[in-house]
């Protein structure tokens, strides 16, 4: 029998159980082998279901609706109502989104831009179940509409921490729009879902002329106005803002002159004009993280890009790691070597050059947490060679060991200072096995292709605004399986020794390349590609009709002044035209040099493009303004950082459950013993 004197200490530890038990629960909950489905939030299986087709039906204001694809490049927000498999979410915010794409569809007779849908733009707290924002991509320059799922589909096989996707069919106003890939944003429903409630802070190193980056954290509603504001001043000759200018190089830190820039400068003050800004001195628009000194200020490219607010504290670690990342030192508390050794290898694999691998230096996120950074995939519709990649000898023997176009590894830190690293080397050449063992090698690469392409082959046959015919789709795919093969084939022979794995050593030993003669890059869909999709005023149907009729052979035809007008399919990508824009202002001459002319050749420019850029009026005459996946992938390797979470609202609801059991047996515990006592 319990006597009186033992009451009180008994009570005590039954509550301090309930306490730990409690914290256990909200915290680890898998320690206590209660993670089940619900660790997951409910968009993660009913939304991003990779086996099925969202439905995605936009009704918005016709006016606004023409009014905003009008002003595209302003990413303004109209509101909305989207019903979403069959779910209608009501004043749900939509902007078009992107950069380079943006443009080449704005600076083209196609509205089938991409968007943002932001649930809770307009209603604090709406989610789409459980996701506060996604994207859908229009798959611009991808003829087989399969790289960026291919390479997200690699990254979640490999543990990276990754944005789900899946394939949407979108309708607006009743209208069939158009057939895209949804991705979820990267922002706070993200963030709790692979950290936690407790996440660190998320960085995208993007400053593209002047323009909000697509992903960049929305400025909030009370300051849009200076937003326009600011827009407007960015859109007149001549008015460069400071941010945006010291961002780009102009009259920034940079070596360039005021000369030079004089000769750059466009309307906007940027190269070439609004439509394209944002390339001065070749300088890209990310971020390469090298350290340069202690100030916040010297890492606006960084801190610019902010997804949650951050403060001084938070800027400061990122700083401290980047200098400790140069230095070389303490690698491993500085950054997340495993998880970007495995981005590395991905990225490595699919060749994607629209990235921090080449003088772009961007499509990354960075994540920091606890001082120690780690890099996220994004943006991956230039994957397989689809970008700088030259030629396709050049892309199917890509080097694992110096993984970067255009530039020296010395100019990229986080992956030159862990591949110098022997150990974190080795490693990275085992991921690169994995991805080979487990999902590019043996024909597997092939049957996933397949596989998808039995999902999405009807949708893409319909898409009422395809940039490419299906004629050009099915070749693409067929492309992209024999891409895939011979990829796999030199990627083996560098890892064991027979084909170099430098850029160096490739150059001095070309015979044991793979060859690679029956890859025809430009049929999978390059830089600035894409056929004459697209809608014009509200006939979507004859200009399907057209477009295919026309296809993407054409060849640009002669407008009134006799420059050659060049499709949407056929324009260059906006850092191409950059740096061929500098090339061609060059030339003394009327004509270009052979030197000249192999630079543009180089990279990668077809005739009609050179011969584009050379009578545009801002080339030699001086600027102007006119011109699925292997299901043992997601789960086989899991990513060291990657916590599982509970939803909230359903763990509030079970941990106040379970916690109100505990103290009701504790209080009938001591009722009992009160009585006992009393008795």
């Amino acid at each position: 029998m319990i006597t009186s004197k033992y009451i009180n200490i008994i009570i005590a530890v039954v509550l301090i159980v309930v306490v730990v038990f409690t914290g256990i629960f909200m915290t680890v909950p898998g320690s206590i082998g209660i993670a089940t489905e619900n660790s997951q939030p409910e968009y993660v299986t009913k939304l991003f279901d990779k086996n099925k087709i969202i439905s995605i039906d936009i009704k918005a204001d016709k006016k606004e609706w023409e009014e905003m694809l009008k002003n595209a490049t302003s990413e303004e927000y109209i509101q909305c109502d989207a019903t979403i498999n069959g779910t209608t979410y009501k004043s749900v915010g939509i902007r078009p989104k992107g950069n380079s794409s943006l443009s080449m569809v704005a600076n083209s007779d196609s509205d089938r831009y991409s968007f943002k849908l932001e649930f809770d733009h307009y209603i604090k707290g709406q989610t789409c179940m459980g996701v506060d924002k996604m994207v859908i991509n229009n798959i611009q320059a991808d003829s087989t509409y399969m790289k960026e799922y291919l390479s997200f589909d690699m990254m979640s096989y490999m543990g990276v921490t990754t944005p789900l996707y899946a394939y949407t069919d979108v309708t607006v106003n009743g209208e069939k729009w158009g057939f895209y890939l949804a991705v979820e944003a990267m922002e706070e429903s993200f963030a709790k879902r692979n950290y936690g409630v407790d996440f660190g802070k998320l960085y995208k190193p993007e400053t593209m002329g002047g323009q909000r980056d697509e992903n960049m954290k929305d400025i909030p509603r009370n300051q849009e106005d200076e937003q326009k504001k600011n827009r407007v001043q960015q859109q007149q000759p001549g008015i460069v803002s400071g941010t945006t200018a010291e961002a780009n190089g102009i009259n920034g830190n940079s070596k360039t002159t005021d000369a030079q820039n004089t000769n750059q400068a466009g309307p906007g003050g940027f190269p070439g004009g609004p439509g394209f800004g944002g390339f001065g001195n070749n300088q890209g628009g990310g971020a390469d993280l090298k350290y340069i000194d202690d100030k916040i200020s010297s890492y606006s490219n960084i801190f610019e890009g902010e997804i949650f607010k951050g403060t001084d504290a938070d800027y400061k670690r990122v700083i401290k790691a980047i200098k400790n990342l140069n230095n070389g030192t303490e690698l491993e508390k500085y950054i997340s070597v495993d998880e970007c050794l495995r981005y590395f290898a991905v990225n490595t694999v699919v060749v994607n050059l629209d990235s921090y691998f080449s003088n772009m230096k961007h499509n990354y996120y960075l994540y920091e947490e606890n001082g120690k950074l780690s890099m996220l995939p994004w943006d991956y519709n230039l994957a397989f060679a689809g970008f700088q990649s030259g030629t396709a000898s050049s892309a199917v023997n890509f080097p694992i060991d110096t993984p970067v176009s255009g530039i020296e590894m010395s100019e990229r830190p986080i992956l030159n200072k862990l591949l110098e690293v022997d150990e974190y080397k080795e490693k990275y050449h085992k991921y690169l096995k994995d991805i080979l063992n487990g999902y590019i090698d043996n024909e597997k690469f092939g049957s996933t292709v397949d596989k998808l392409n039995s999902l999405i082959a009807g949708y893409v046959k319909n898409d009422a605004t395809a940039f490419f015919t299906y004629d050009k789709y099915t070749a693409g795919v067929a492309m992209l399986k024999e891409f895939g093969k011979l990829r796999a084939k030199s990627i083996e022979g560098q890892l064991n020794g027979s084909i170099p794995s430098t850029k160096e050593g490739q150059s001095k030993a070309s015979d044991k390349l793979i060859d690679a003669s029956a890859i025809n890059l430009s049929v999978m869909g390059t830089q600035g590609g894409g056929g004459g999709g697209g809608r014009v005023g509200g006939d979507r149907a004859s200009q399907l009709e057209k477009s295919q009729q026309q296809g993407d052979d054409q060849k640009p035809q002669e407008n009134q002044q006799g420059n050659s007008r060049m499709l949407p399919g056929d324009m260059p990508d906006r850092d191409i035209m950059m740096q061929a824009m500098r090339i061609v202002q060059s030339a003394d001459e009327e004509d270009l040099t052979e030197e000249q002319l192999k630079q543009l050749k180089e990279l990668g420019m077809t005739e009609e493009q050179i011969a584009f850029v050379k009578n545009m009026p801002f080339g030699k005459g001086g600027m102007g303004g006119d011109g699925i996946s292997s299901q043992k992938g997601d789960n086989s390797i899991k990513s060291n950082n990657r916590q599982e979470t509970t939803r909230m609202s359903d763990q509030d609801i079970l941990v106040t459950g379970i916690y109100l059991v505990f103290m009701a047996a504790g209080l009938l515990f001591v009722i009992k013993f009160k009585r006992r006592k009393s008795s």
